[in-house]
Formats: structure tokens, C-alpha cells, sequence
């Protein structure tokens, strides 16, 4: 017999954060968002349409849509000129958007924040005759739900084994389509209540086809979750957070979140704007991109030949290499995570591009020959050696910094050949390196990391570090603070995020039809129905289904 299924929360209790998120996002409107909020909505909308028509073909949306019934229904399929139910479509399109591993992130969800809202939005777009405007409106409000909820239980969350994507996802989905929908306040604390029993993603199964399908679950799930709630289905609004065996509980465990952390940041600013929308150069896990430019500006710098480079150490935050240490990695997807697979993929080409990614290219016997020479640690470990990669403490030992990269070690105690550089990973999204950074003023901003572990809270999760050891016996080092794009603040070129989309939605799309396309979405909230843009991508299908 089933126990502890009430609401566990007084009478007089204050408003349950479900239904507080329900009311701000029920409340928001267009005209209250900021410029810059809706500047980076549209970036990530673009961004997201793109890399989801790039994924269309990828086995992982075909043969999820394979395992569905297939009933036809108003919504497409993008990539295809197929039709399908709202539901349906919001989950095939949601595994094509993530399956590239190539759409946009979040540093405060600690995951993939634009694809289970586009997802979950179009294909309910398209049935309500939906508009622009409430199309980025919805967007905005779904964006700020998961990241806030981000706020609240990560890193935690992240680092017990959850896939933020799926299991945060599925609340920004369903906040995004109860807004789209025009749900009250009370109906959306409910949609957001059964996005709780619906959330799930385990990082197990990264580097698998199940991965990109966590995206599509949790965007036809908090579809499915808003379509209920606006039918009258009851959850427990009240307390689903809060309950002793409600999510947050549950999921991440009593004393590892801050709700009122959350509550306080809402809107203050919007998540859109600061840190803003992480978007991709490369069509593979997010956590190698720093490694990946700091590499790439080596060898735009010195051009080494391979076979000239005896050792790779790379250094990033254990964080991410918990999940991209993968030395040999054993199918196409699985080296989307190989830390080892992507430089030495950038160290051979100059270059690391979505094609990278496919059979037979991730078989490259010139890659191969690399791969056994990388190693890697992470840098916000006890017992981590600093000292090859060039940092400097303030007792004149060696150290990494806690949050932020060393600079060129130019005059240090290394010896003349030990030549270093740090970039600022600037460049386009098939990996050229433009810059080379500042120097960091004084070696006295780089502490030790604590042996006791104390400060790997702190350190920056962003960073990544190279050095090459040459067979003639020369170190060249390079190191990046955060990858280009990762941040408002360090953004991906207009130029170069337009090239993207180009460069993926020409996958399936006819050339011609590209600009038009890409003109919409950059202006999505001017367009009188988001059916007609839908419309324009199907019939610009080459071939069609």
C-alpha cells in the first residue's frame, strides 16, 4: 500500500516554489522582457533550428521516430517533409537537436538549455496557430524556469550522475509550452508538478544514441506535462519541490540546494542575458571546447607536425573529465566525448568539424596514431603537476590558478626552449584560432589549489590547458579561461554563428533556400505564425520524404 502520497506542507504555508515559478511565468510578457534577453532568445532559437536540421538525419532521430506509432499530425518533422502529432514530433526533433552534440549551453544548468524548448514549442506553435512573438515569449519564460532550477541544485546535481538536460529540461519544456499555452498561474504549478515524476537522464549513457533521446523524452514530456495541467489533471503543486520525497530530495538530497539562491536570482538578471547562451563551435561535448581551443591556437602559432609531438597533457576541470577521458574511444558517437579523440582530431587537421563525428572518420588511423600520446588529468586535483603546464604560485612554486589561467610563463625559471603561449580561444566554429591572451599581471592572483580539495568549488569549471612536448625536447603550452561562445560576455561572432547555421541546415536544406530561412529566425518574434516559417523549412527539404 502506497504511503506519504499528500502534500506535506500546512495550510498557511507560504506558495509552494512550483507554484511561485507557475505565477512568474503565467505573469511574464514580451514587453517586460530586455533587449538583451530577446537578442540572445533569437540567437538561441536560430542556433537551435539549425544544429536540430543538421541532427535530422542522424540515427538517433531516425530510428526514434521508427519505435513511434508514425500517425500523421500537423507538426513537422524538421529535416524531413514528414508530419506527425504534436508529441511525436516534439520528441524526434528533440533527439535531432541534441544528436549532433553541437546545440547551445548553460552555465548555470549545467547542460543544453535551447533544444527541449525549441523541441517542445514548434511543433505546439504549429498547432495553435501560435505567433512569434509568443513563440519567444515562451521561449524566455522556459529558459529562465531551468536555469533558475539550475541555480538552485547544481553542481550537486551535475556532478551525482544526472543529465541537467533531461532532468531540468523537462521543467523549462513545460514551463515554456504552459506560457505558449496561456496557462494561469495554478495550472502551471501543476504542469511543473508533472514534470517531476516525468524527469530523468542519467550521464551513464552519454556517448550513446540515448543521450540525445534524454532531449527528446523531457521536450515531449513537459509538452505533454502543460497539455495535461491545461485539461485540469491534478500533481502536487504544493509542495513537489519541497516534499521529503519530492525532487528536490530526491534527486539531489537534503542540505545540496538553495531555493531562495534561485528565487533571488530570478529576472536579476534573466539567464539569457547573464551568463547568456553558450553556444557551440564544435559537434562535441561542450566540456572538451576549452581543451580544443587551446590547442588549436598551438598549432595555428607554431603549425607542429604531429609526429614531431612525443607527449599531449591536457588539464580541465575533473568535472568534465569525469565523462570525456576516454582514451579509446569505440564508435562515432563516443569519440563526441573523447578528450583524447578531439585533440588529437585538432592537432592532425587544425581543425575539429561536425564531419569529425561520422563513420569512418572517427577510425582515422593519423588519429589513432596520436591518441596513445595524450594524457589527462585535471587540473583541480590534489597532486595534479602544475609545473608542466607552466603555472607559477606565489612562493615561486608552481600552481594552477583557482579560476582563472595562467599567462605566458615568458621569463620564468623554465628552461630556454620551454616556449608558452595562452589563447584566448577566439576563432570560427570549424576551430581556427585567431588570438593569442593577455598576461595575467601578477603571479600572486594564481594560488595553489588546496591539497585538502578545499578549493575545487571555486575553481573555474571552464579552463582548459595544453602543452606539447616536442621530440627536439621544446614544451609549447597554451591554456584558455573559458572557450569563445561560452558566455554573453565572450560571445560566438553574428558571422560565424550564421555560417553554423548555414553549414548545418544546408545538410537538408536547398542552398537557396538558406538565407531566407535564417532571416526569419534571426527576426522570429516579427513573424505574424510560426506555421508559416515551419511551412518555408519543409518545402525547402531537398529530395523530401
Amino acid at each position: 500500500m502506497e504511503t506519504d502520497t499528500g502534500p506535506d506542507v500546512p495550510p498557511d504555508a507560504a506558495p509552494g516554489w512550483a507554484q511561485w515559478l507557475g505565477a512568474r511565468v503565467a505573469a511574464l510578457r514580451y514587453e517586460a522582457l530586455p533587449a538583451q534577453a530577446l537578442y540572445w532568445a533569437r540567437v538561441g532559437i536560430l542556433d537551435t533550428v539549425g544544429v536540430t536540421l543538421g541532427g535530422s538525419g542522424e540515427a538517433a532521430a531516425a530510428l526514434a521516430c521508427q519505435a513511434l506509432d508514425g500517425a500523421p499530425g500537423p507538426a513537422l518533422r524538421l529535416g524531413t517533409r514528414q508530419r506527425l502529432g504534436v508529441l511525436d514530433a516534439a520528441l524526434v526533433n528533440g533527439a535531432a537537436a541534441h544528436a549532433l552534440d553541437f546545440d547551445d549551453s548553460s552555465n548555470t544548468m549545467g547542460g543544453h538549455p535551447s533544444a527541449p524548448l525549441v523541441s517542445a514549442l514548434l511543433p505546439l506553435a504549429e498547432q495553435l496557430g501560435s505567433s512569434g512573438r509568443d513563440f519567444i515569449t515562451a521561449y524566455a519564460a522556459g529558459f529562465e524556469t531551468e536555469t533558475k532550477l539550475g541555480m538552485a541544485v547544481n553542481l550537486h546535481h551535475y556532478r551525482k550522475g544526472w543529465h541537467p538536460t533531461a532532468t531540468l529540461g523537462v521543467f523549462g519544456a513545460a514551463a515554456a509550452c504552459a506560457r505558449l499555452m496561456g496557462l494561469d498561474g495554478a495550472a502551471t504549478a501543476t504542469a511543473l508538478a508533472l514534470a517531476a515524476s516525468f524527469a530523468s537522464g542519467i550521464k551513464a549513457n552519454f556517448g550513446t544514441m540515448t543521450k540525445p533521446l534524454h532531449v527528446g523524452h523531457c521536450a515531449r514530456n513537459g509538452l505533454y506535462a502543460a497539455r495535461l495541467a491545461g485539461l485540469g489533471y491534478t500533481a502536487n503543486a504544493a509542495a513537489v519541490f519541497e516534499h521529503k520525497q519530492g525532487f528536490l530530495d530526491v534527486f539531489n538530497g537534503p542540505g545540496t540546494y538553495d531555493i531562495a539562491k534561485a528565487m533571488a536570482a530570478w529576472g536579476a538578471p534573466y539567464d539569457l542575458v547573464e551568463p547568456g547562451v553558450a553556444v557551440k563551435q564544435y559537434a562535441c561535448c561542450g566540456s572538451t571546447h576549452p581543451a580544443i581551443d587551446a590547442m588549436l591556437a598551438l598549432v595555428r602559432e607554431y603549425r607542429p607536425a604531429a609526429e614531431d609531438v612525443e607527449i599531449i597533457d591536457v588539464a580541465i576541470h575533473s568535472r568534465r573529465l569525469n565523462h570525456t577521458n576516454r582514451p579509446l574511444p569505440r564508435s562515432a558517437l563516443d569519440a563526441k566525448f573523447s578528450l583524447q579523440y578531439v585533440l588529437a582530431r585538432a592537432l592532425v587537421d587544425g581543425q575539429v568539424a561536425p564531419k569529425d563525428f561520422e563513420d569512418p572518420a572517427w577510425r582515422d588511423p593519423r588519429v589513432a596514431a596520436v591518441l596513445a600520446r595524450v594524457r589527462a588529468v585535471a587540473y583541480d586535483e590534489a597532486g595534479t603537476d602544475a609545473e608542466r603546464f607552466g603555472f607559477r604560485g606565489a612562493d615561486g612554486r608552481r600552481a594552477f590558478g583557482n579560476g582563472f589561467i595562467a599567462g605566458a610563463t615568458s621569463g620564468s625559471t623554465a628552461g630556454a626552449d620551454d616556449r608558452s603561449i595562452a589563447g584566448t580561444g577566439h576563432g570560427s566554429w570549424t576551430g581556427a584560432v585567431s588570438g593569442i591572451a593577455r598576461d595575467f599581471a601578477s603571479d600572486s592572483a594564481r594560488r595553489p589549489v588546496d591539497q585538502d580539495g578545499a578549493d575545487r568549488e571555486c575553481a573555474n569549471h571552464f579552463a582548459g590547458h595544453v602543452a606539447l612536448t616536442l621530440r627536439d625536447g621544446r614544451v609549447l603550452r597554451a591554456g584558455v579561461e573559458q572557450p569563445l561562445g561560452r558566455t554573453s560576455a565572450h560571445p560566438l561572432p553574428a558571422d560565424l554563428l550564421r555560417h553554423k547555421f548555414m553549414q548545418c541546415a544546408g545538410m537538408v536544406l536547398r542552398e537557396d533556400a538558406l538565407g531566407a530561412i535564417a532571416d526569419d529566425l534571426a527576426a522570429i518574434d516579427a513573424l505574424p505564425r510560426i506555421a508559416a516559417l515551419t511551412r518555408r523549412i519543409e518545402e525547402a527539404v531537398r529530395g523530401g520524404d
